[in-house]
């Protein structure tokens, strides 16, 4: 009996946990920037174990799919609940369009790279704003 009453506490705290979908997207693209930046200078001796994570196609593109799936979700959130407005949306867009030309110019890579990332944040810090400070217009008006 116990159990069960420290279970559904537990399981009542976890349902009201509201995730930041922001925050989540900007941790991704930091976390992406310091695969791109760091992977290769610590995992440059995996290919002589047979083992190449470096520049894998597969690998990369499914790091831009899940960045791009976290960010639509997260900008649609604020666009539609909060702030009503498409700026986010267009930077966020011009970043993934960066990280997509970047594996298909690989020579071009150190270039594309840093404005994908940059945009990237920056459409989750812009949407993020604007719906904290609809969020604060919100309580003011009630």
């Amino acid at each position: 009996m116990f159990c069960n009453k420290v279970a559904s506490v537990y399981i009542c705290r976890l349902m009201r946990l509201k995730i930041n979908w922001d925050a989540l997207g900007i941790t991704t693209s930091v976390a992406c920037a310091i695969h791109c930046a760091l992977l290769p200078l610590f995992l440059s001796s995996l290919p002589l174990f047979g083992i190449n994570i470096i520049h894998n196609q597969t690998f990369e593109y499914t790091m831009i799919a899940i960045a791009f799936v976290v960010g639509i979700f997260a900008l649609s959130h604020g666009y539609r609940d909060c702030h009503h407005q498409l700026l986010p949306s267009i930077i966020f867009t011009i970043g993934v369009g960066f990280l997509l030309a970047k594996q298909i110019w690989h020579q071009w890579e150190l270039f594309l790279l840093p404005p994908a990332v940059i945009a990237i944040i920056l459409a989750h810090y812009i949407n993020f704003k604007l719906s904290t400070k609809h969020h604060g217009n919100v309580t003011k008006h009630e």
